[in-house]
């Protein structure tokens, strides 16, 4: 079931970026919004402590990937 699992994170994050993307080309969210979002998102999972803490850091270490990547904001 491992891969199942893996393969629903990777369309639910698929689906969350193109939304984020959707979002910003029709102006409902500006960048610095979706930026904030992401960051948050990454401070959850950095702040969070007890089991699944490594499980948590990756998840933060992903999202980190995400903004350097610029992939879910279409920069100027």
């Amino acid at each position: 079931m491992p891969d199942q699992t893996d393969h629903a994170g990777m369309a639910a994050l698929s689906i969350c970026e193109a939304l984020l993307l959707a979002m910003n080309d029709h102006k409902l969210l500006p960048e610095r919004e979706i930026m904030g979002i992401l960051l948050d998102a990454a401070a959850t999972h950095e702040n969070a402590t007890g089991p699944g803490e490594e499980t948590h850091r990756a998840v933060a270490a992903l999202i980190h990937q995400i903004i350097a990547g610029g992939n879910s904001v279409r920069r100027k």
